[in-house]
């Protein structure tokens, strides 16, 4: 049986591997390296040198796939044109499968933790439900809003308080609108801007863990042209940019 391990590299910084991960790449026979074109090449950098630097005894190969693009669609279609999407990137997934021999070995690196805003997994058990014989292995990752509430020093959650986590797009919905405090991820057009009228504050982080790290900290009106300037800066430099933010609301008394 072929065994496909999802492992969570953490948010860019090589310190971010767990053991369990660097295990894991050292057991895999074959890496399935995401191509997202020139844009998002930086990605792919990380998670070669990743390899170079923690697989002791490299014997593995390298398989490419294309990252189809997904249709853009507005609610109440959304839901459809991402299953659309992921039915076009399981069938590169199972020609990539037969890189593989019947008892190999083969990995996603992917960004973050498995199980936050990635789609490998529930592609792989919709496979394994369709009738394909392979075993999963998942291995957690550090993820965004981690790190960036670590490198705020700030916690995910106050007191009495459940921690959210969203997307832009919900927020740029309302979804937001009463919560004293969410994480943002997946933020192409700074809804943020939307809290600007409020005493919220916002925490931000950009290329989180990586060379390239961005932070910004303070109130929403204060801020929001400062992080768009870094924003637009960052992403002319290098081609793609990926941020994500907490929103903080004053504490209801």
């Amino acid at each position: 049986m072929r065994t496909i391990l999802v492992i969570g590299i953490g948010a860019g910084n090589p310190d971010y591997l767990t053991l369990q991960a660097i295990k894991a790449m050292n057991r895999t026979e074959v890496f399935f390296m995401p191509d997202k074109g020139e844009e998002k090449a930086g990605l792919n950098a990380i998670r070669l040198a990743m390899l170079e630097q923690f697989v002791s005894e490299p014997r593995y190969r390298l398989v490419e796939f294309a990252i189809p693009s997904r249709r853009k669609a507005a609610t109440p279609d959304y839901r459809e044109s991402v299953e659309e999407w992921r039915d076009k990137l399981e069938v590169a997934y199972r020609q990539m499968f037969a890189e593989l021999p019947d008892d190999g070995v083969g990995a996603f690196l992917v960004w973050g933790d498995p199980a936050l805003y990635d789609g490998t997994l529930r592609i792989l058990r919709d496979m394994q439900a369709a009738g394909w014989d392979i075993a999963i292995e998942v291995i957690p990752g550090i993820s965004a809003p981690q790190a960036l509430a670590a490198q705020h020093q700030v916690t995910l959650n106050r007191v009495g308080e459940a921690v959210t986590i969203t997307t832009g797009r919900r927020v740029g919905e309302g979804e937001a609108d009463e919560l004293t405090s969410a994480v943002v991820m997946l933020d192409n057009h700074q809804v943020f801007r939307r809290f600007a009228e409020s005493e919220a504050e916002i925490f931000w982080g950009a290329y989180l863990g990586t060379a390239d790290e961005l932070l910004v900290a303070g109130k929403v009106s204060e801020v929001m042209d400062e992080i768009d300037m870094k924003r637009r800066e960052a992403q002319a430099r290098n081609g793609w940019i990926m941020d994500t933010y907490m929103i903080r609301k004053p504490e209801k008394s």
